[in-house]
């Protein structure tokens, strides 16, 4: 369980990285945390588009037979399809 939560931290913070290397995102420092916030308002839009958008087909993604359970970096196709 600690080892998935190291890993889950890991791809947190690469996702949070590369975001900031798109100037996507920018960081202020607020004692030993960093507060994030998005640098372009439209970006709220598309957030919200996907937030739809997983709220009427995610069912349908989750019980897709050609994907396992999603792993925490990547869908994985399954093996021999």
């Amino acid at each position: 369980m600690m080892r998935s939560a190291v890993d889950s931290q890991r791809t947190v913070s690469s996702h949070v990285a590369c975001l900031r290397d798109c100037d996507l995102v920018s960081g202020r420092i607020e004692g030993r945390q960093v507060v994030y916030r998005l640098r372009h308002a439209p970006l709220l839009e598309v957030l919200g588009a996907a937030q739809r958008l997983l709220e009427a087909t995610g069912h349908v993604v989750l019980l897709c037979p050609t994907y396992d359970e999603p792993a925490a970096e990547q869908l994985q196709p399954k093996q021999g399809r």
